[in-house]
């Protein structure tokens, strides 16, 4: 998902990045192309509600299992904890590109319907 939210990116950025390239295009090609972006937007938004769901889970079952070390310390106990650390950090950074990535695209929709 990261490649393709990057390659989403970089091409709205092709398109909308410097002003001529928008002020050259007709309207229904913009008109095109912000639909497109929509659909797009919709994977990415969908995608971000079940990592964020997946993230906020792994977060609380952490500072859980941290609860239980610091209630009743055992290597089970302590093993859990750094494997939901470890899992925790990579759904961190996902989550992370995802919210920027959708924030970005926001931008470049607003810039193919804002009207000269």
């Amino acid at each position: 998902m990261e490649k393709r939210i990057k390659a989403c990116l970089a091409a709205m950025e092709t398109l909308t990045g410097d002003g001529e390239t928008l002020r050259g295009m007709d309207d229904a090609k913009r008109r095109r192309i912000a639909a497109e972006l929509l659909v797009q937007i919709g994977f990415f938004q969908h995608e971000r509600l079940i990592h964020l769901i997946v993230t906020v889970t792994f977060a609380i079952l952490t500072v859980l299992s941290l609860l239980g070390c610091v209630l009743e310390p055992q290597p089970a106990m302590f093993a859990l904890t750094v494997l939901l650390l470890v899992l925790l950090i990579p759904y961190i950074r996902h989550y992370y590109i995802l919210e920027n990535g959708v924030q970005k695209l926001y931008t470049y929709y607003d810039r193919l319907t804002e009207t000269e």
